[in-house]
């Protein structure tokens, strides 16, 4: 029996036009130009003999598509969770884990011996990025995501609120009383954060201390968090920088929180996969072994 469909193109890119309003995010989302998706639901709208969409200040259903939209979704996503079946994603594979480097270097890395030893059947492959991976496109199970929700389209769980710390190697910390004493030391600045507003530079953080700034800081710049905290270590200066990625360092004496100081975000590390990807066993047993090791390292 043959089936009478439209073009698998045309459908995927008003699914997506549909689902977002819009013909931006749906390219976004597909890797194409917005004149690519519009001239995909032309086609598509000529094939039915009508339109899809009401075009004016702003884009609308028509009232045949909207009654359609959700099935036409479902069954999107039942054709991915078909794929991910042929290509055995239920059964065995590698566990392919993105996370951005820092985080997977300073706390990830470091615990995932003992993953290993309670999963010894699971392959994890380890996708070290900061770029965010398309689910889509590649073949990754799960991403550690840091920010703030939400995360269209996805599964996602909150792992860890962060917050802002001031830390130094023991020897400088010893030298350190109060905030003034910071304008003898010098201050490592990790440049990574510039796209966060709610992250201080150097400047911001002491006149919130009370600290009358001098006409020059000795600051020096870092284009990563891994090299500042690492520079902290070596006994190079003072660093802000996220709790989750020093928290290692401090229990164990190698740098010490200042002032007890620890300034609260709305950012955080979040779980993010798939619906269908989600009760994968092996995805399942990562979820659970990642939410116990965030609930032990904030206890």
């Amino acid at each position: 029996m043959s089936r009478r469909l439209p073009p698998l193109t045309a459908l995927r890119a008003f699914e997506a036009a549909a689902r977002h309003l819009s013909f931006a995010r749906a390219a976004d989302e597909l890797h194409v130009t917005p004149a690519a998706i519009s001239q995909q639901i032309k086609q598509l709208e000529i094939y039915l003999g009508q339109p899809l969409f009401r075009r004016g200040k702003a884009l609308a259903l028509s009232d045949a598509a909207l009654a359609v939209l959700p099935q036409l979704t479902e069954a999107f996503d039942q054709l991915e969770r078909t794929v991910d079946r042929l290509r055995g994603a239920d059964a065995g594979g590698p566990l392919v884990v993105s996370t951005p480097p820092t985080f997977a270097a300073r706390w990830l890395v470091p615990r995932l011996e003992d993953f290993q030893t309670r999963h010894p059947d699971i392959e994890l492959r380890l996708l070290a990025t900061r770029r965010l991976v398309d689910f889509n496109l590649e073949d990754v199970d799960i991403a550690v995501r840091f920010g703030a929700p939400p995360f269209p389209g996805m599964h996602a769980e909150a792992l860890m609120q962060e917050r802002i710390v001031l830390v130094a190697a023991p020897a400088i910390a010893r030298t350190i009383h109060a905030p003034a004493d910071l304008l003898k030391c010098t201050l490592l600045h990790d440049e990574s954060h510039a796209w966060d507003p709610a992250f201080p530079d150097w400047e911001t953080w002491l006149l919130s201390q009370g600290v009358e700034l001098p006409s020059s800081l000795r600051i020096r710049n870092f284009g990563d968090s891994n090299l500042s905290i690492e520079a902290a270590v070596s006994g190079l200066g003072v660093t802000l920088t996220w709790h989750s990625l020093v928290a290692d360092e401090v229990r164990n004496g190698r740098l010490v929180q200042l002032f007890g100081h620890a300034l609260a975000t709305k950012q955080g590390y979040h779980l993010v996969t798939t619906p269908n990807r989600l009760n994968l066993p092996k995805v399942q047993a990562f979820r659970a072994w990642l939410l116990d090791q965030c609930r032990v390292s904030h206890s």
